[in-house]
């Protein structure tokens, strides 16, 4: 085994597709104190995924009860641009579109960057990585989906990792986040191939000890990705 990285450290972001949306302030917090390093908030807009879930309102609600978590905001949506303002107000501290939602990815990571946020860009299972190789020294982190993006509860698909390989090598300081089926199970997996951003969902929102899971996984991630004191803290 051979760490990846000196600069990337392995996080955790649990993803509250899978919670109680009517009592998400109270999971949210529950999660958030069990160690989850950030939160993963899954917005579609039953356009560009077959479902609909949350928006800036809900984002912006939940910032009054977390003032201090980082808030990873996936925009599982067409014409991602549209939200971009809202999403600032909210309180997004990093904003990830599909480059497969806009045929103008530069204009939408300067307009990310224009409102002071974090850009993310990700791409689904049937995108080939190489699509995203020209923006990727313009953003902050790059996603790569571990499932069909819309619904939770999904398989780990372990024939993505090639594309964090790819990515890895490339970009030995970039942040790639998975996303999709990822627990303790799938983890070695993804942080073996590169990945540094665990994206868990299911895992541990229905865990009768999300704490556990967590400090499990990232007890395996950080075999590869060690953090520092002030990584941690970040």
């Amino acid at each position: 085994m051979t760490h990846h990285s000196s600069k990337c450290c392995c996080r955790v972001g649990p993803s509250i597709l899978n919670a109680d949306l009517s009592k998400l302030a109270e999971e949210s917090k529950r999660i958030v104190e069990a160690g989850a390093d950030y939160l993963h908030l899954d917005v579609m807009d039953g356009h560009f995924v077959p479902n609909i879930t949350f928006g800036a309102t809900m984002v912006k609600a939940l910032r009054k009860h977390l003032p201090n978590t980082f808030f990873d905001i996936h925009m599982m949506v067409s014409d991602p641009e549209k939200w971009i303002d809202d999403m600032a107000d909210a309180g997004a501290n990093m904003y990830t579109f599909h480059l497969e939602a806009t045929d103008d990815p530069d204009r939408v990571i300067r307009m990310v960057r224009a409102k002071g946020m974090k850009v993310g860009l990700g791409v689904k299972p049937n995108t080939p990585v190489e699509m995203l190789l020209p923006f990727v020294e313009k953003v902050d982190m790059a996603l790569v989906m571990t499932v069909e993006p819309g619904f939770g509860g999904q398989k780990f698909m372990a024939h993505m990792m090639p594309k964090v390989e790819l990515l890895r090598k490339q970009y030995p300081d970039l942040d790639i986040e998975v996303d999709g089926g990822l627990s303790p199970s799938t983890i070695k997996a993804a942080v073996e191939a590169g990945a540094n951003m665990i994206v868990s969902g299911s895992a541990v929102i229905t865990s009768d000890n999300p704490r556990e899971v967590m400090n499990g996984m990232k007890e395996v991630g950080r075999r590869w990705f060690p953090c520092t004191t002030d990584q941690t803290a970040s």
